[in-house]
């Protein structure tokens, strides 16, 4: 696996075992989880064949363009630029996993995917466990929310794998509200997977994809966005479930098109923060604006900071998280200030 690009900060290595004692008791289901987008796709193998769930016409477009279309991909594929252990480092919580096959592998393994093919899910789930081994009061949610090529056997395969590398640290499925920090260290549960596949149905430990709704806005316009996150943030705190806040700009096919040599970054991610910087200085943000873990969401800057902190808001204890984006360039702060409840992570 490909070391990290981007810079972690240890000082959050330790977040959730840092938390005053009045939070210890408060569902996780009720608090701002920090997550990831994509979250393998800071190595990105050029060298590897099309994803099987790529559409014909990218399929011929690397037929014909071979290499060069390929490394065209990675720019719009790659939305992290650091690996799951500076991740965790940097506070991240919630991790996105898309599995698939490789065509023609003997080895028939395992690999995280999106397009391209990245790591093998072993070496990032080994490397998740280490961490997790070294920091015994923090807790990840692995949402396997996306499989390619997979049958029952290959299930059957990452479920054993799973068991292997995690062990007791495992937290099989309960009501959600009952899943606070203080539940969990009695327990010494560490990890929340969740399985969105009927596999789910037959292990204790997968939790059914349906209590990990991911609603996605699928646009390009930061105010639409802004728009379908609040209504969202509003329906699902009322279900009293996990739930997921994506905090993703997704490019149309013209987009590509118009910026297809330029990549995400410059064409979306840039862009954006650019436009938000410049309304910045006309008015005041709205404070109840859902912009958890910004940096990660869209992927290329490279340090997160946030300052968990009590505060009532909407008659529910919650914590505040205090985001400063830090821009791999121009190294300025972006406040992102949140006050939303439920596993607020991003797609």
């Amino acid at each position: 696996m490909a070391s990290s690009h981007g810079r972690s900060d240890l000082r959050f290595a330790d977040w959730m075992a840092s938390l005053p004692q009045s939070m210890h008791t408060v569902p996780l289901a009720n608090m701002a989880i920090p997550g990831s987008h994509d979250s393998f796709s800071f190595y990105i193998d050029e060298a590897s064949p099309v994803g099987p769930e790529q559409p014909e016409t990218v399929q011929n477009f690397v037929s014909v363009f071979g290499t060069v279309a390929k490394k065209l991909m990675r720019k719009w594929l790659a939305t992290q630029t650091m690996n799951f252990t500076s991740q965790l480092e940097a506070g991240i919580r919630f991790f996105d996993l898309r599995i698939s096959t490789k065509p023609r592998d003997p080895d028939n393994e395992l690999y995280f995917a999106h397009g391209l093919f990245s790591a093998t899910v072993r070496e990032g789930l080994e490397q998740i466990s280490s961490f997790l081994s070294a920091h015994a009061k923090e807790v990840v949610f692995l949402d396997f929310n996306h499989f390619y090529g997979v049958q029952n056997l290959h299930h059957e395969k990452l479920v054993a794998m799973l068991k292997e590398i995690f062990g007791e640290k495992l937290c099989p499925v309960v009501f959600a509200q009952e899943v606070t920090l203080k539940y969990l260290w009695e327990k010494e549960y560490q990890v929340l997977v969740f399985y969105h596949h009927p596999m789910a149905l037959e292990v204790p430990f997968l939790w059914p994809g349906q209590m990990m709704p991911a609603p996605w806005a699928n646009t390009t316009d930061p105010e639409k966005l802004v728009q379908f996150l609040q209504a969202s943030v509003t329906d699902r705190r009322r279900k009293g479930t996990f739930f997921v806040s994506q905090v993703v700009l997704t490019p149309k096919a013209s987009t590509v098109m118009k910026g297809v040599a330029s990549g995400l970054r410059e064409t979306i991610t840039e862009r954006y923060l650019f436009q938000r910087e410049a309304k910045k200085k006309k008015k005041t943000p709205n404070k109840n604006i859902v912009m958890l873990v910004f940096s990660i969401t869209i992927g290329h800057a490279n340090h997160v900071e946030f300052t968990p902190i009590r505060k009532k808001s909407n008659n529910h204890l919650g914590p505040k998280l205090l985001l400063h984006l830090k821009r791999q360039r121009s190294l300025r702060w972006h406040h992102l200030p949140i006050t939303t409840h439920g596993v607020n992570t991003q797609r």
